[in-house]
């Protein structure tokens, strides 16, 4: 079934491709590509939707730092865009008439609702502010389920920014409030009845507060500065506190080079409470500082840069102490072998990450409130590619990479608890981080081919192998794969085709027996065991209608193969989702 799955959404979007090649419309067409976008946030009724596509030659040109808000989830063009930033796409067609603020609402099966809201305003002295509000929920409704499955998400933030002669920012004041259940119970190992987990409430709230901040100093040896602070917390006396401070500084050495020096500064502090055991709080912190010199080469075909990463980590961690220096290597390079045509690359890179629960959350929100954080440490990244274009309407990137990563955390199911008292995440149904030593290799292809002011085709695929001092490299896919297909097929009507592939991935049943229950029970010992997770592939279509200039109505098939496949394991996706909505775009 999982192959045939893969051959249908093969077949499909092939017959896409080739309907679109067959075509031949006139270039008079409007565009709904927002400069304003929300990035794809992961939820119970959707696959883990990437995209990557061939990303252009930045170490060449000089860079400059990419606004994005991050808001909106729906294609719409806008031209509210800051002094400051460079929005990095590509004019396909002329243009529509643009606006600066919008709001939509949609509604779906699973009972999905959604609802978005922008404004902004442009001051005359190269200022502005803009406000952002969005809600999504769904009422779940998978079958032979013994918990709840319904999800929702509020979110909102406040912007202001600008630029003054040689000195432009951004700010933002946000924050969060986002609700899960515990649903995926191990109902192959465990013969759960409804006495099992009467009465038990399997929800998780998470909330959110947040305030980031960037400054540019044009003319100045001090050219930057990151400021971030958040605090997130839970239902169970979970709570989060990171604030870090990232300054850049550089300095002109010569006709063609710079020096650099970046200094990070990021602290967290968590807190979880033991709610199986003792009942205590125990509180893990961790400080990172760090120092990243480096001297950067630029030519009319070349880019070098020759650096250090030198960082101490502060830990603290149930009230033991640990300070630990790291030394890293930084070194990157390019060469334009054929100007504008093709560019090699490669370098090998390091540095320490600082992991947070806020960030385990959004990548998997169904963890339990007691994990083990600790910083990963990327000891190096050797990396080759290439990169470039094989016609002025194909770009491609193919690159292989080695990677050595200490105390990376995995997600691996926490075990089924014996304790009669059981929290509502005890029994076998969330996550816990695993630290290992993962040595990857891994080999990433990337194509995006436009058709024509009409079309355009972007595919991805990646296999990775992984080393490891652990059992496995737990939820680690060993092959990716992803496509992409933009089609505009009058100044009305536009539509967007996405698949998506993930491999097989391992997990882990295993029993805490706290009560001694099962001592000498050799069949309960033996449900102890490795599991490994299909892959699964998703195919997902969305169409527009421009009924006015003001007016779009749209519609969205998710999941079209109807696969309700285990993004984690056993936590199964919603089927197929058929999604209605319009937008309108306005100005004051």
């Amino acid at each position: 079934m999982k192959n045939r799955n893969i051959y249908i959404a093969l077949t499909a979007f092939v017959a896409s491709v080739v309907s679109v090649q067959a075509q031949n419309k006139k270039p008079d067409l409007g565009t709904e590509v927002v400069n304003v976008v929300r990035n794809y946030e992961g939820k119970v009724a959707d696959a883990d939707k990437m995209t990557e596509l061939p990303k252009e030659d930045k170490d060449i040109v000089t860079e400059k730092k990419t606004v994005e808000y991050n808001i909106n989830s729906y294609p719409v063009e806008s031209t509210f865009v800051p002094e400051k930033g460079e929005v990095a796409e590509v004019e396909k067609r002329e243009p529509l008439k643009t606006f600066n603020n919008y709001a939509l609402g949609s509604f779906g099966s699973y009972t999905t609702i959604n609802g978005e809201v922008f404004l902004s305003h442009k001051f005359k002295n190269n200022s502005y502010v803009a406000g952002f509000a969005n809600y999504m929920s769904s009422q779940g409704g998978l079958k032979d389920l013994l918990l709840e499955d319904n999800y929702s998400k509020t979110s909102a933030s406040a912007h202001y920014g600008g630029q003054k002669g040689n000195f432009s920012w951004t700010t933002e004041l946000g924050g969060s409030f986002q609700s899960s259940h515990w649903y995926g119970l191990p109902m192959e190992e465990v013969n759960f009845n409804r006495g099992d987990i009467q009465g038990v409430d399997s929800q998780q709230r998470y909330k959110d507060i947040y305030f980031n901040g960037n400054f540019e100093f044009k003319q100045s040896p001090f050219t930057n500065l990151d400021v971030k602070f958040d605090r997130f917390w839970d239902d169970y006396s979970s709570t989060e506190n990171r604030f870090s401070i990232k300054p850049q500084i550089s300095t002109r050495i010569g006709f063609m080079s710079n020096a650099n020096l970046g200094i990070v500064l990021d602290y967290v502090s968590t807190e979880f409470k033991d709610h199986l055991v003792t009942q205590t709080t125990q509180k893990t912190t961790h400080f990172n500082i760090g120092l990243e010199p480096n001297v950067a080469f630029k030519g009319d075909k070349y880019f070098v840069q020759l650096g250090l990463g030198i960082y101490y980590n502060d830990g603290k961690v149930a009230n033991q102490s640990d300070g630990k220096f790291y030394v890293y290597p930084q070194i990157k390079g390019t060469y334009n072998l054929v100007p504008n045509l093709l560019s090699v690359y490669a370098g090998i890179e390091g540095g320490l990450q600082q992991n947070s629960y806020k960030e385990l959350v959004e990548v998997n929100p169904f963890v339990a409130p007691n994990l083990l954080i600790t910083p990963t440490s990327k000891n190096y990244d050797i990396y080759v590619g290439m990169r470039g274009k094989l016609d002025h309407n194909i770009s491609y990137n193919v690159k292989g990479s080695y990677m050595n990563e200490s105390d990376k955390l995995l997600f691996i199911h926490t075990p089924y608890s014996t304790n009669t008292a059981k929290v509502p995440f005890g029994f076998g149904n969330s996550f816990a981080t695993e630290s290992q030593k993962v040595k990857t290799f891994s080999l990433l292809g990337e194509l995006k081919y436009e058709f024509n002011k009409e079309a355009s085709i972007g595919a991805y695929a990646q296999w990775s192998n992984y080393d490891t001092d652990g059992e496995k490299a737990w939820n680690l896919p060993t092959t990716k794969f992803g496509a992409n297909l933009d089609l505009s097929f009058s100044q009305a009507w536009y539509a967007n085709l996405d698949l998506y592939y993930v491999g097989s991935r391992y997990d882990a049943f295993s029993i805490s027996d706290i009560e001694g229950t099962i001592v000498g029970d050799p069949e309960a010992l033996q449900m102890n065991k490795v599991r490994e997770l299909d892959g699964y592939v998703d195919l997902n279509l969305q169409v527009g209608y421009r009924i006015t200039k003001n007016w779009t109505a749209f519609a969205k098939l998710n999941n079209v193969l109807n696969n309700q496949y285990d993004k984690w394991d056993n936590y199964k996706v919603q089927g197929f989702q058929a999604v209605g909505g319009v937008m309108y775009k306005f100005d004051f």
